[in-house]
């Protein structure tokens, strides 16, 4: 028993550290998760949404911290507790999400790690399984060092906490683990391999023979039967190949332009995913530096999932010499985690992406 709580000790305490680290460093990211979950189409607690950010922090901040104290012996009856309510929690919303095919990723391991409803919930099966055991047998967790050592151990491990939080949510993440991060090629991510794996869907075709009904499955072909067709169940048996970016378009007016812009050797991009929510001061560096980049013959444009009217008073009122083109809001999201942020791409490369805060680092050769 010993042995058992001591591996469950370590895989639990570097499990929680891990992952509550990983959405530590997109605080953003997962707070957009739960709002999914807050949503009216899901656990329909809309009233939460607006506090999603200030929730995610303290998520992720409490996870880091209650693996630390797990691993140095600290508080225990607090951290065995805490540790059993929020894997308790963390398991309905998966199995919530699995069974009710809700949110397609929990988000466990922000964009790291990306884990189906269903792994999501195996894996918090068994830490669960590991945290009651640490529950029950919490006798057998002991101090690593001193009190005065771990008040200590604990007090800088929540600095460090709020630190990097404060930074990450005024600049961007220390990590971009995003498709969509620098040097990465955005026609490139979009793109499928001649070799990537296709889709297998089988067709259960249902006919009335002889006044009988029966189903006969094939994997497309329709059927050579004598009888007449009722009906036909489509179910994906295997997924196809996903390209890391997808569903990435830049509208205007019903017509996709993305093949254009992403062929600009010159591109200046403004992300705005939601103008209504937008920081409106950072538009007056945004003037500056957008005025400065066409001045040094770059294209500008700027992606929101905005209104047209919303997007032409914004223009008129900050004196904007750019268009505004449709983007869908989650590949905004997804892009950059600032609200506006700007992006310099070269043929489709992104070789610069700032948060608001961060203007004046961008540089136009």
């Amino acid at each position: 028993m010993k042995i058992l709580v001591g591996f469950s000790r370590v895989f639990v305490g570097l499990l929680f550290i891990i992952s509550g680290f990983i959405k530590l460093n997109d605080p953003v990211g997962f707070s957009f998760k739960l709002e999914e979950y807050f949503s009216f189409g899901v656990l329909n607690l809309p009233f939460l949404e607006p506090h999603a950010l200030k929730i995610a922090i303290v998520v992720v901040i409490l996870e880091v911290l209650l693996g630390v104290l797990l691993l140095i012996g600290f508080r225990v009856r607090f951290t065995v507790w805490s540790l059993l309510l929020m894997i308790v929690g963390f398991t309905f919303l998966t199995f919530y999400s699995a069974y009710y095919n809700k949110v397609t990723d929990c988000g466990c391991f922000g964009d790291a790690l990306k884990l189906t409803p269903w792994e999501s919930f195996t894996k918090d099966i068994i830490l669960l399984i590991l945290i009651l055991i640490l529950f029950f047998k919490k006798g057998y967790i002991k101090l690593i060092f001193g009190a005065g050592f771990n008040r200590f151990v604990t007090m800088l491990s929540l600095l460090a906490c709020t630190v990097f939080a404060y930074y990450v949510l005024n600049h961007l993440p220390a990590i971009d683990f995003r498709p969509y991060k620098i040097g990465a090629n955005i026609t490139e991510g979009m793109s499928v391999p001649e070799d990537a794996p296709k889709a297998i869907f089988d067709y259960h075709w249902k006919f009335k023979i002889n006044g009988k009904e029966k189903i006969i499955t094939t994997q497309g072909d329709y059927p050579t039967v004598d009888g007449d067709f009722v009906d036909v169940e489509t179910i994906e048996v295997q997924a196809g190949y996903e390209p890391p970016i997808h569903d990435f378009t830049i509208e205007k007016e019903g017509v996709d332009m993305a093949p254009e812009f992403l062929n600009e050797p010159k591109l200046v991009v403004v992300v705005a995913y939601d103008l209504a929510k937008s920081n409106y001061k950072a538009f007056e560096e945004v003037k500056t530096i957008t005025d400065d980049a066409i001045e040094k013959g770059y294209k500008v444009i700027g992606m929101s999932a905005s209104s047209e009217d919303f997007k032409i008073k914004l223009q008129k009122e900050y004196k904007l010499n750019f268009d505004f083109y449709f983007t869908d809001q989650t590949t905004l999201k997804t892009i950059v985690r600032s609200n506006p942020g700007v992006l310099v791409l070269e043929n489709g490369t992104i070789k610069q992406k700032v948060h608001f805060n961060d203007l004046d680092e961008l540089k136009f050769e």
